[in-house]
């Protein structure tokens, strides 16, 4: 980018004013105010003039905000939006830019053109000739213009924005001194007055819209400015609000002083307004080739700057539009495609057509540039420090608004304006994968979002009969069993929350803290293809203890507490389930809901069935499994599975706790058909796990209360004995949940 610096950049800030005052004032006040004033009346156009500002003015303070970000160097809104909030953006939004300045030098060409019409028609009066395309002013205007540029430079372009503004001003208070015309001079002034068939509010704001785009044109000159920092915010803002100011004037003005027929027919009404009537065809032609010299020192500098970024498709047109001519890197040749694309349109287009164009490429812009700059806001990048600060609330009405009005003027070529600003980022993100886009500024709000919504969470107050799951899994085996990130990707997909500890042996060191990372990130591959909703993260501990320690203080990514732990081993090689053992007290102590996923190379099968076994003391475990067993069904891996629960009591017990069962289920709702709920009787003979072995032999999931008092005294052999099943989860309730949500 450093080609775009220009070596003896000299402006200060009244360029920047001049060049964006002298376009805000131009062909659209001369020729289509009056148009406006007429068929909406002064209050329509009052109306007129609040909503494109609403646009405008956000978008100036957004601009103004981001050229005091950083050093601005060539390239204008290009470079600092692009600079601001990386190229993909600003490159998607630079090339709709550069489209409507190029097409801008266009419009204010054919524009000029009409300013020669009473020219024109005095020589066709004259000399009998018929001489009404206005082509033949404006195709010789552009070629004489693109000559001058490329020869001269933007030296040439300031030296005469200078004599164009001193005639504007001189054509304007001319206008402001003239007195109302003979057929107004009768009438009553009224502020809603307008012809009858008037055309509607938005097409009139659709050609007028223009008029009031230029406050950006002086940030094109950001190369050639001494101090842009300081001369972009000032200058472009001033002309903004003076512009506005203006307008306004000049709609009452043209409202008292002409008969909304008048304002309608004649498209020169300055003109017999005026005291002196051939100064405004004067000023209009000042005012127009000013606006072209403005958007033809701009709109190159655009199509270079994006140029020497790289990111158009060939690399042969991306060096030869990036080369500059001169100390000074004018852009010729960028200069050279601006011209070609400007006489195409002067041969296509009319002042209203053209002008509604220009609206919709214009409102795409600005929409874009006040949608980036609220999301900045929101980010709140450390990086992104603006001297000059505007409002969030300011961007955010600025883009929404921007939205409604594109619509309310064209819906279809809105759609397809959104459509082009979508593909062009699409497929400048596709080839530069190197850049950062939207997605670092969505980051950086996704996190603002989340670190508010924990914070929210943690203050409210805590409804202990509402629970959900909140599980921690600490597991050193993801890479030979992911069986317990799996489970807690079921467990976490819609109704609970995951975190997932890949833990590392070892003292934390360069090496292990190296390791770590690169785990963390094959996990998060990993799981980003399962596309899993568990939070994933690496732990470095000496101890598995220490690691327990550690994980059960972590406070959750969710913002609720956490209330869960998840153990993992292998029933064919268990040698860590003495570590686990021991750490159970410790999860106990602390009143965690506990499950010990007892995995085998089975894995969970086909996924069509989870069996729940209810046996003797273990009504408390009971409603946990229940819901687990229901969220776990929410994953669509899940979805046609059923839950079958099997109690095995004593006879005596038998009736008392099928009731108690059957009423748990119905009171909680939970989609368990009675006919999944069998009750065995225990024989002193058979043992709970020889049955729970036999029936359950074809089960993907099974799940089986886990006594601690049983655990304490038996240790590993409460897990061993279930030689001919599958998976089995064994759940320990630090206390019997409630199925049931409706207060008693």
């Amino acid at each position: 980018m450093a080609k775009l610096v220009r070596k003896s950049a000299k402006f200060g800030t009244a360029p920047v004013f001049f060049t964006a005052i002298s376009t805000i004032l131009g062909a659209i006040m001369f020729l289509r105010f009056g148009y406006a004033v007429g068929n909406t009346g002064f209050l329509g156009t009052l109306l007129i003039i609040l909503f494109a500002h609403m646009v405008t003015i956000p978008t100036g303070l957004a601009i103004a905000e981001i050229a005091t970000n950083q050093r601005v160097r060539g390239g204008g809104e290009y470079y600092i939006i692009s600079r601001s909030f990386g190229i993909n953006v600003g490159a998607a939004i630079g090339i709709a830019l550069f489209l409507s300045q190029a097409i801008s030098v266009a419009f204010y060409l054919i524009a000029f053109a009409e300013a020669f019409d009473p020219v024109l028609n005095w020589l066709n009066a004259t000399y009998g000739l018929h001489l009404t395309d206005l082509r033949i002013v404006s195709l010789p205007a552009m070629a004489l213009l693109a000559l001058l540029l490329l020869l001269r430079g933007a030296n040439l372009g300031m030296n005469a924005l200078y004599v164009v503004v001193a005639v504007l001003g001189v054509s304007l208070i001319s206008f402001f001194m003239g007195s109302p015309t003979e057929a107004m001079a009768g009438a009553v002034f009224h502020l809603t007055a307008r012809v009858d068939n008037h055309d509607e509010f938005f097409k009139v704001f659709a050609i007028v819209f223009p008029a009031f785009t230029g406050m950006t044109a002086g940030v094109g000159l950001s190369g050639d400015l001494k101090d842009p920092k300081r001369s972009i915010p000032i200058g472009t803002l001033a002309a903004t609000l003076s512009g506005m100011v203006v307008y306004v004037f000049i709609a009452y003005k043209l409202a008292s002083s002409a008969t909304p027929a008048e304002l309608n027919s004649i498209p020169l009404i300055m003109a017999k307004i005026s005291v002196w009537g051939p100064i405004i065809p004067i000023g209009l032609a000042a005012a127009t080739i000013s606006s072209a010299i403005g958007s033809i020192l701009v709109a190159p500098r655009t199509l270079q700057a994006l140029a020497s970024d790289r990111v158009l498709p060939s690399a042969s047109l991306t060096r030869w539009l990036s080369a500059g001519k001169g100390e000074t890197n004018e852009p010729f040749n960028a200069t050279l495609v601006t011209s070609g694309i400007a006489f195409v349109i002067i041969a296509l287009g009319n002042v209203n057509s053209v002008a509604q164009i220009i609206s919709m490429f214009f409102m795409v812009t600005y929409g874009a540039i006040c949608l980036i700059s609220f999301l900045q806001h929101f980010a709140a990048d450390p990086a992104y420090r603006p001297d000059f600060k505007s409002r969030w609330y300011i961007s955010l009405i600025g883009f929404l608004l921007t939205l409604y009005l594109m619509f309310k003027m064209e819906p279809l070529f809105a759609f397809l304006s959104l459509v082009f600003m979508t593909l062009i980022y699409y497929s400048i993100t596709t080839t530069r994968t190197d850049k950062e886009g939207l997605s670092k500024i969505f980051q950086g709000v996704i996190f603002q979002i989340s670190r508010k919504l924990q914070i929210f969470l943690q203050k409210a107050e805590k409804d202990s009969d509402n629970w959900r799951p909140s599980f921690i899994c600490i597991s050193r085996d993801f890479f030979k069993r992911p069986a317990a990130f799996d489970l807690l990707a079921w467990i976490a997909h819609r109704s609970g929350f995951g975190t997932f500890i890949h833990l590392i042996d070892g003292y934390l060191s360069k090496e292990t803290n190296r390791k770590a990372h690169e785990e963390l990130n094959r996990i998060i591959k990993i799981a980003g293809v399962s596309k899993s909703n568990v939070f994933i993260d690496t732990m470095i501990s000496p101890s598995f203890t220490s690691a327990v320690a550690q994980a059960i203080q972590l406070p959750s990514v969710s913002g609720k507490d956490v209330n869960a732990m998840l153990f993992e081993f292998s029933r064919e090689h268990d040698e860590h389930l003495d570590e686990i053992i021991d750490n159970v007290s410790l999860i106990k102590a602390i009143e965690y809901d506990l499950c010990i996923l007892g995995s085998t190379e089975r894995g969970f099968g086909v996924r069509s069935s989870i069996h729940i076994w209810v046996t003797p003391g273990d009504l408390t475990n009971a409603s946990l499994m229940i819901l687990l067993g229901y969220v776990i069904m929410g994953h669509p891996d899940w979805h046609n599975a059923d839950i079958k629960i099997t109690a095995v009591f004593p006879e005596s017990e038998i009736e008392d706790y099928q009731q108690r069962l059957k009423s748990m289920i119905k009171e909680g709702r939970l989609p368990i058909s009675a006919h999944n709920i069998e009750l065995l009787e225990q024989k002193p003979e058979v043992s709970v796990k020889e049955i729970i072995n036999q029936r359950s032999q074809d089960d993907d999931l099974i799940m089986i209360g886990l006594r601690y008092e049983k655990l304490k005294q038996q240790g590993k052999e409460v897990f061993k004995g279930y030689d001919d099943i599958g998976n089995i989860l064994f759940v320990n309730a630090a206390k019997e949940q409630k199925l049931d949500n409706d207060e008693d």
